[in-house]
């Protein structure tokens, strides 16, 4: 068991770029998310470089991501299938368990899988969530 400061030194800044970089490079190359995340991301570096603050602040705990993730995903929720997140996850795993140790990964994975929980509960599965909350969100 690998322990927290072990942790803290394999799950670096540098790590978690390398991750989101080539984790985005197998979801584009996706025949089901590609065309999704293609017809929605302008400018991928910026893209990757967000991702990377979200990472980085859900796992070291650096707050440098300042932006709403539920927002951004309400936006396109015409164009996103529940099962599209078990897909993400799959691909997640798979990119996670190539680049870390297991403990490591499975870390990693827990988050991914808390978080897209709560982007499907959000988005797919609250009623009180209204098509006027969706359409304001979608222009914000």
């Amino acid at each position: 068991m690998q322990k927290p400061s072990e942790l803290r030194a394999i799950l670096t800044e540098e790590a978690l770029r390398g991750l989101v970089s080539a984790f985005y490079a197998r979801v584009r190359a996706d025949a089901v998310l590609g065309p999704l995340f293609e017809g929605t991301i302008g400018d991928w570096p910026a893209h990757l470089e967000r991702l990377t603050a979200f990472w980085s602040s859900v796992l070291l705990g650096t707050g440098r991501y300042k932006g709403n993730p539920f927002a951004a995903h309400l936006r396109h929720v015409d164009m996103i299938d529940p099962a599209m997140f078990d897909r993400w996850l799959g691909i997640w795993r798979e990119t996670t368990s190539d680049r870390f140790p297991p403990e490591a990964a499975a870390l990693l994975q827990l988050k991914a899988d808390r978080i897209a929980d709560s982007l499907k509960a959000g988005l797919f599965f609250r009623p009180e969530l209204t098509r006027a909350q969706r359409s304001a969100a979608r222009s914000a």
